[in-house]
């Protein structure tokens, strides 16, 4: 089981999708920071003081900070996708095998089918 934050910009529906799957899932408005205009790089910073994977559409913000070596234990830079029970399914086949707690990032596309090679790009 994976535990995720997922920012305001993640559809509910791969929330709902996740937990279903059996991972757990906190949003940024659960955690009463959504809709704040809280800065990107205190998303990231709440997510691994929490130890959970940090999710988001966000993907050119979180991967500067990531590049930057801001620490996050795993970010998942999710494209658009109106399947939302694919995504899902993606974000786990991409996470599944990443080391814990470590800053890694995986880019999930649209149409990628899971269990393709995990596009993991160590810090």
């Amino acid at each position: 089981m994976a535990r995720f934050y997922t920012d305001e910009d993640v559809p509910y529906g791969v929330v709902e999708a996740l937990r279903q799957l059996g991972h757990d899932v906190l949003t940024c408005e659960e955690a009463g920071r959504g809709n704040r205009g809280i800065d990107d790089a205190a998303v990231l910073a709440d997510a691994a003081r929490m130890g959970r994977i940090m999710v988001t559409r966000n993907r050119d913000d979180f991967e500067q900070l990531h590049n930057r070596g801001q620490f996050h234990c795993g970010l998942v830079l999710c494209f658009f996708d109106p399947d939302t029970d694919r995504q899902a399914h993606i974000i786990v086949s991409q996470v599944e095998g990443q080391p814990q707690g470590a800053p890694w990032l995986v880019k999930v596309h649209r149409g990628t089918p899971p269990g393709a090679p995990r596009g993991g790009i160590p810090h």
